[in-house]
């Protein structure tokens, strides 16, 4: 298979700062409409990666290919209009607006200031949101003002806030740190959802949630990052008894 039939394709990718190779020559495949996890130690790129995918860091070397389109020299507003979507660590919502209006401002206004000028809230835009709303579970919520939801609730509007984007790929950082065990295993059921129409590449340290995500799929890769490269790939099981695996993480 050749990097072109990829959804992304990253290859001898990397990034110094200040001497130190953050990113080392670090190459990686994902397919369309493939669920993607990257584990791996604190400070062995997983954030950076994401980063450098994105647009906000930009690469010293190497190149990434999204839809075979070369992104390195494409500001990160571009990155965003090609079909790509970034949630951090940290909801970022507007939490003095309702949920509806904050999926409502994220739908794409025309891709131009005069689009933005005379935007309105037709059907379109409405019907949009009800679906999105509907997927990520809230639909019931869509009146609430956004800062009264739970933390795992934030962490939909968010995803939801993307999904109106109608991104292609999704980068998705640590997503369930800090919900409940309810909340996260809504969260896996949505992910498992979005992978038949999305292309979704999870950076995440809890292992059950892991586990739920990949669960049956024998086919399911996990990526684990180690000082800035690929240490191993295959399924959560050939990871986990991979000796080298164990001693720098999963072991620790």
């Amino acid at each position: 298979m050749s990097n072109t039939d990829f959804a992304l394709a990253v290859e001898d990718l990397t990034v110094s700062f200040d001497g130190f190779k953050a990113i080392d020559a670090l190459t990686l495949y994902i397919d369309k409409n493939e669920l993607r996890v990257i584990i791996g130690p604190n400070g062995a790129g997983k954030t950076t990666l994401l980063d450098l995918i994105c647009g906000k860091t930009k690469a010293s070397g190497g190149s990434i290919k999204f839809k075979n389109e070369e992104l390195t020299k494409l500001p990160e507003h571009t990155r965003v209009r090609r079909g790509i979507g970034r949630k951090f660590q940290t909801p970022s919502i507007y939490e003095n607006l309702t949920v509806f209006q904050n999926l409502e401002v994220s739908f794409p206004k025309g891709r131009s200031v005069l689009g933005a000028l005379f935007f309105k809230c037709n059907d379109e835009v409405k019907a949009r949101v009800q679906v999105v709303a509907e997927e990520v579970g809230l639909a019931d919520a869509l009146p609430m003002e956004a800062g009264l939801l739970s933390h795992g609730q934030k962490q939909w509007l968010e995803i939801g806030m993307l999904l109106m984007q109608d991104p292609k790929l999704l980068l998705l950082d640590e997503p369930v740190a800090g919900m409940t065990d309810e909340e996260t295993e809504r969260t896996a059921e949505l992910f498992l959802t979005l992978e038949g129409s999305h292309s979704l590449v999870v950076v995440e340290h809890d292992m059950k949630f892991i586990g739920e995500l990949t669960e049956g799929k024998a086919s399911k890769k996990v990526t684990v990052l180690h000082e800035g490269s690929v240490l191993a790939e295959g399924t959560l099981a050939e990871v986990q008894d991979n000796e080298k695996v164990v001693e720098v993480y999963l072991g620790r």
